[in-house]
């Protein structure tokens, strides 16, 4: 007796083709010259089941890089915060060099004139990793890694701010060597025997 199709399981088939399909096309064209019928016809889905599941290319988009940095880019603990924000940083610049870059990149600068995009980018990808690096040195300060006292706004800024910056400004991601200068130089400002923040 032949079972009946499973449509939880075909559905799940095309949405995978479908994050597939718009991160390959990302990398072969661009991102600026990537289109909701291009994806369709790469991940051989109907436009319909796409405006279905998302309201935009940008949408599709940002769920694959989402899937894709649920996988590599998530924070360890072992103990050593240097180390821990070595791997990290690490996984992120691979996110932002070919062949995900332009559609990391494409999705930033399309939700800077998109509002319902910028929500979606802010609220499901930088929100949790926000929370995950915030968690991870909360634990440093608890174990006396950072000063009791350090902000980490502030020590999240210290530490993404120059990817992006060197991103933004075309002067190349940081090498190992100088991501590790980097990570040193923003722990030295947190650093137990640091200046109190101001009360």
């Amino acid at each position: 007796m032949t079972s009946a199709p499973n449509a939880l399981r075909r559905s799940e088939s095309s949405r995978h083709a479908t994050l597939d399909a718009a991160m390959a096309l990302c990398a072969e064209h661009g991102y600026g010259r990537l289109t909701i019928e291009a994806i369709a016809a790469r991940a051989g889905v109907s436009k319909k089941t796409i405006y279905r599941w998302w309201p935009s290319k940008g949408s599709v988009v940002l769920e694959a890089i989402y899937e894709m940095g649920r996988q590599t880019a998530n924070f360890p603990d072992t103990g050593d915060l240097q180390a821990d924000l070595h791997t990290q940083l690490s996984a992120v610049i691979r996110l932002l060099t070919p062949p995900y870059r332009s559609a990391l990149t494409g999705v930033i600068a399309e939700a800077l004139n998109d509002p319902d995009l910028a929500a979606e980018l802010r609220e499901s990808l930088i929100r949790p990793y926000i929370a995950q690096f915030e968690d991870r040195l909360r634990r440093a300060q608890e174990q006396g890694q950072l000063h009791p006292d350090a902000d980490l706004t502030v020590a999240l800024d210290l530490v993404y701010g120059p990817i992006y910056h060197r991103l933004a400004f075309h002067l190349g991601l940081p090498e190992p060597s100088y991501l590790d200068t980097l990570i040193e130089h923003a722990l030295r400002a947190l650093a137990p025997g640091g200046r109190q923040a101001p009360t």
